[in-house]
Parts: C-alpha cells; structure tokens; sequence
C-alpha cells in the first residue's frame, strides 16, 4: 500500500514551536538578564536550543514530503529522523554549557538575588508552552507525525522547565538566593536529558529497531482471518511517519491467486484501520 503524508497540517506545529519559541527566547534572555535570574536565563538559552530543533523538524517535514526519485525508491521520509537527530546534539552542546557556567558559578558563590518579576516571566511562558504541547499533541495524533510527537513532549518539557524557573526566582526571593542558580543547573541537565531521550529514539528508528509489542498485536490482527492457517514472520521499520511490514503467512495452498491476493488486501486494510500501518508487504506460503 501507498504512504501517505500530511506536510501542510504537520508543518503548521513546526511553525507554531518555531515562532512561540523565537519570541519566548528573546523574552526570557532579555529579561534573565535585566532581573539577574539565572534560571529564567538557562531557560531562555534551553528555548534557543528548541528553535533550531523545530526548525530541523520543519525541514524534516518538508523533504520527507518530497516524491521518490530514481535514487530514493522508499522516499524521504527517514529526513524527519535524521533532522531529530542533528537538533539533538545541538541541544546537548547547549546544554552542557549552560551546566558548567552555573555549576562553576554556583562553587564560586556567584550569585544574585533575581528580581520577582522574574518568576512572572517564567510562569507566563509555562502557560504559554503548555499551551503549545497541547497543539502539537493533538496535532499529532492527526497526522500521524512522530516528528510532532517528539516537538510535544519537547514542549511539555519545557513548560515544566519554566515552572522550575519560576519556583528559583521565588526562594530567592526568600533569602535563598542560592536556590536560584540550583534551579538553573537542574534546568540545564533537563535540557540535556530530553536531547539524549530524542538522540536514542532517533538512532533506535534509523538502526531499524522496533517495538515487539507492536508486531505481537500486528499478528494478532492477522490472526483473526479465517484462511491464515499461520503468521510465520512480521518485520517492522518506521519510514519518518510510516510504519513498515514485511508479513509472511501461511495459507492452504489450494487457494487461488485471485483469493491470496484478496485475502492480502483485506490484511492491509486492517492494519491501516486498526493501528494505522499504511505500508506492508505480504508472502504467501503454502501450508
């Protein structure tokens, strides 16, 4: 069966990420500064680390829309994945600075008290981004867009994050000023533990690797039709988006061409009804 991709909807996500994030970035550097917060600061270097992740997964989205060509027979659809991974190890670069500059400074007892009104632009982009994962999430599902899975729960991330910076700003407003750069530490090993998650999903799914919990309910699906004596083997692999059967069943070997070839079509229309597998490939083998 054909692929299918969703690029205007998914690509609508991208540029919702990409556009809250390139103003919340501004805002929270700008600010992180003026009231000498630095976990409002590390939040907003965490946000200039996701523009460059959405725009990978716009960029992603885009080429993987493109048709086959005489030297991409399956599409480019893995773009999504290798686009995740780059924008990974951008975050992870990122993330490691702002660790080191506040840890360093937090052994030295550098630190200021940050101005409240720091924890107002720290909450305010919580809700902001919380608001955004939603989007995504829903959008998602939709289109059926695992680039746009992985932005959400980016996005879910770092609206907690910013709740985190909220709450630094806050004790050091208690006399804790301390707090304030614990905070921004914890909030650049987030950032570092999000982009490490994305780089193992990323390299799990370009190493062809996939959930067997997947393919066990695949062969129950398979199972249910009456002249499939056996489902002998089931491969799977993600496209980008897609997921990918190799199937091979067997059957009596009185059937016809014309019924195995049926009975292959009204396999395929299942698993596209029932868990959304548009792409399989079936062998038939006489029992």
């Amino acid at each position: 069966m054909e692929t299918t991709n969703h690029p205007p909807r998914a690509l609508k996500g991208a540029i919702v990420s990409i556009t809250t994030y390139l103003v919340l970035s501004v805002v929270k550097v700008f600010f992180g500064y003026i009231y000498e917060s630095e976990a409002v600061l590390a939040d907003g270097f965490n946000n200039t680390t996701d523009i460059i992740a959405s725009v990978a997964v716009y960029i992603g989205i885009r080429v993987a829309a493109l048709p086959r060509d005489a030297e991409h027979k399956y599409g480019h659809a893995k773009m999504e994945t290798i686009s995740a991974l780059v924008a990974s190890l951008i975050m992870i670069a990122v993330g490691i600075f702002v660790f080191f500059s506040s840890l360093s400074n937090l052994i030295e007892g550098e630190y200021a008290e940050p101005n409240p009104l720091a924890a107002v632009v720290a909450l305010v982009s919580a809700f902001i981004l919380f608001g955004v994962y939603r989007f995504n999430l829903n959008l998602s599902r939709k289109t059926k867009s695992l680039a746009l899975k992985a932005a959400a729960k980016d996005n879910l991330a770092d609206a907690l994050i910013s709740v985190g910076a909220t709450f630094g700003v806050l004790f050091a407003y208690f006399n804790m000023p301390w707090m304030d750069t614990v905070l921004a530490v914890i909030i650049a090993g987030m950032i570092i533990r999000t982009a490490i998650q994305i780089f193992l999903d990323a390299t799990h799914q370009l190493s062809d690797g996939f959930p067997p919990h997947l393919v066990e309910s695949y062969e129950e699906t398979i199972e249910r039709f009456e002249r499939v004596k056996e489902v002998r083997e089931i491969k799977g692999r993600h496209l980008g988006n897609h997921v990918m059967l190799d199937v091979t069943i067997a059957v009596n070997g009185e059937l016809t061409v014309d019924e195995a070839h049926e009975l292959c079509d009204e396999i395929e229309r299942e698993l596209d009804e029932r868990h959304a597998v548009e792409s399989v490939h079936i062998h038939i083998e006489p029992i």
